[in-house]
């Protein structure tokens, strides 16, 4: 029995649970994970984004990038993506054993999203039931879903960038139109849909929000059997009992991304998983340091907080007198052409007695200032870009026309690539950006995990369907 009569969908020709494990970044969920949920019944999302392979021996291949320039190393990360996505995808469906389903997720805004689609899509036919996108507005997901013939779920963060979708591109397509994602932009964890419009410390209630998106639907003639899947916040399915059911939304089915962090079949190292154990309310900051340009919401920690930090300790400056800026700069930066206010001026003297002793530009006409150890990181990090996304602001790659942005590199923000795979592959989680959904706080509180209990994915899944 399940939690108020909860009954299975219908998804990839066959009955499942409307249980989503979210496809969480780089190697956070993979095929032990993903194969574990679909097995349980539900459906497992493999990260499609630079996925592991393995040696003969089993162990990981470390993603070694050797070539010289950016565009050669973003090739081999193509190559690195696509064979590794498609062994993950070729372990998760043996484990499933015919049960559930396997999904792929994959964001639009990394680097090559489509030659990586493509090419996991054309070597794994038949074991894909479908594909979820965000992180931007995948126009061309449906396309290539069909020339595969696999549902496709986009990621949306509002009706209307739902509707924009398909006005221009999923009309075409829609009866490959698996499920609407609706990604809570304050709750969920990873990149967040928040748009100019909302603020991000005034979150909105997700119902009405997700109506608006049924509303979309149904005035565009979709089906109302095609489920909307809440994305971010969901922890006890008793806490959502007025959605399921509920004439008003149709079909809704559930998305876990935190909780399945913390299984026996996880692959995140076990510094990761002990910390989500000690987090409290407030403990995950929705922040906007992502070289992405949009906003994300990790764990605060001392990797975090030094991002705060280097943002805080920043001036505007211009290469005249103008305005406000009388005095040249003379700590910090090479040259006179540094005009800053006094008061600017005095609080950087201030930061280089404190051994923050390196100004550095931003696009933004303003500096920084770090100490000499990490603008040597900083530096070479942006020197050694593979181009793992379409664009990036701390190295300024795009992954074409002329592969650049045209603005300048960002040392405000951090190569998102290195952090994701050292912390998902064992570094500390203190030096690393640690990813989790804004309910995180809620291992602490619940019963189910105390005495350090870790359950199976099929324990978690059955605890879910009980309301719990």
């Amino acid at each position: 029995m399940s939690f108020k009569g909860l009954k299975p969908i219908s998804y990839g020709g066959r009955e499942v649970w409307p249980l989503i494990e979210g496809g969480k970044g780089v190697s956070a969920s993979n095929h032990t994970s993903s194969g574990a949920w679909a097995a349980a019944g539900g459906i497992g999302t493999v990260s499609a984004v630079n996925a592991d392979s393995y040696d003969p021996e089993g162990k990981i291949v470390p993603q070694v990038y050797w070539q010289k320039t950016r565009l050669e190393r973003h090739e081999q990360l193509i190559q690195y993506a696509i064979d590794g996505a498609v062994e993950q995808v070729q372990r998760a469906h043996e484990i499933a054993g015919g049960q559930g389903a396997i999904n792929i997720n994959v964001l639009w805004e990394m680097g090559g999203a489509q030659p990586i689609l493509e090419g996991v899509l054309e070597r794994t036919r038949g074991l894909v039931a479908g594909v979820t996108c965000g992180a931007g507005m995948p126009y061309r997901l449906s396309e290539i879903a069909a020339r595969y013939n696999v549902n496709y779920l986009p990621i949306i963060s509002s009706a209307r960038a739902f509707r924009a979708l398909w006005k221009r591109a999923y009309h075409k397509y829609g009866a490959l139109l698996g499920a609407v994602v609706y990604e809570d932009p304050w709750l969920a964890g990873g990149h967040n849909g928040l748009s100019n419009a909302e603020d991000p410390l005034k979150p909105e209630d997700p119902y009405p929000r997700v109506k608006a998106v049924r509303d979309t639907m149904r005035a565009e003639g979709i089906s109302d059997d095609v489920p909307i899947i809440m994305a971010g916040g969901v922890w006890f399915l008793r806490e959502w009992d007025h959605w399921i059911d509920n004439p008003e939304l149709g079909s809704i089915a559930f998305q876990y991304g935190t909780r399945p962090l913390l299984t026996h079949e996880s692959p995140i190292p076990q510094g990761w998983k002990d910390a989500l154990r000690d987090l409290e309310p407030g403990d995950v900051l929705l922040h906007r340091f992502s070289p992405t340009g949009f906003y994300s919401s990790a764990v605060v920690n001392p990797f975090l907080k030094s991002l705060v930090a280097r943002s805080e300790r920043q001036i505007p400056w211009s290469r005249v007198a103008a305005g406000d800026h009388t005095v040249q700069l003379d700590v910090g930066v090479k040259g006179k052409n540094f005009w800053v206010t006094p008061g600017d001026r005095e609080r950087a003297r201030q930061w280089v007695a404190a051994g923050y002793t390196e100004g550095l530009k931003t696009p933004d006409d303003t500096l920084i200032f770090v100490d000499a150890a990490e603008r040597a990181m900083i530096r070479k990090d942006q020197a050694d870009c593979m181009g793992c996304l379409s664009h990036c602001g701390f190295s300024s790659w795009k992954d074409h026309d002329d592969y650049t942005t045209g603005r300048l590199a960002d040392p405000r923000s951090f190569c998102i690539q290195k952090t994701l795979q050292d912390i998902a592959h064992g570094a500390p989680t203190d030096d690393n950006l640690m990813f989790a959904g804004h309910a995180a706080y809620r291992f602490k509180q619940d019963p189910f995990y105390s005495n350090n209990f870790t359950p199976t994915v099929k324990q978690l899944v059955d605890r879910i369907l009980t309301g719990d």
